[in-house]
């Protein structure tokens, strides 16, 4: 099923976590309506502009897969509403910088991505047009433990 044009149901569905532990990752219809208004108000938004695949990493997570996976219990990921995202060969800080200034969303992280590594960590963003409260920010570890911290520091 085709969310939009560059965006299949698979791709925002996929876990290996949920392969490999035999769990069903199937989303409820309104989870499906949520993937749909992400792939269409964010993934398929960046595909045009950089003209080359997004990488879905991690997208819909049915509560198990999402415990599996060591996931936030409020996790976005649970709703249908993020994908933590990557595009070969642009840097990580500069496609969250792309998103903080030219669409809209509920929340977005740069998580892990280590300065003068374009490629390292990945891009978290979530959707969900009830309430895109812009929030923006950045995941490192700190003595061991996950800190999030405000805005894009790359």
């Amino acid at each position: 099923m085709k969310l939009t044009e560059n965006f299949s149901l698979a791709e925002m569905t996929k876990s290996e976590t949920a392969l490999r532990l035999d769990m069903d990752n199937t989303p409820e219809p309104e989870h499906l309506e949520n993937l749909k208004a992400l792939a269409e108000n964010v993934l398929q938004p960046i595909r045009n502009y950089y003209g080359m695949g997004v990488k879905v990493n991690s997208g819909y997570r049915h509560p198990d897969v999402n415990k599996a996976v060591g996931g936030s219990t409020t996790s976005d990921h649970c709703k249908g509403m993020a994908a933590d995202i990557e595009i070969p060969g642009v840097p990580n800080a500069e496609l969250a910088q792309y998103i903080a200034d030219n669409l809209e969303f509920r929340q977005l992280i740069l998580e892990f991505y280590t300065p003068g590594v374009p490629d390292s960590g990945w891009v978290h963003v979530s959707y969900n047009p009830a309430d895109n409260k812009k929030q923006i920010l950045t995941a490192m570890k700190e003595n061991g433990k996950t800190v999030y911290k405000p805005g894009l520091i790359a």
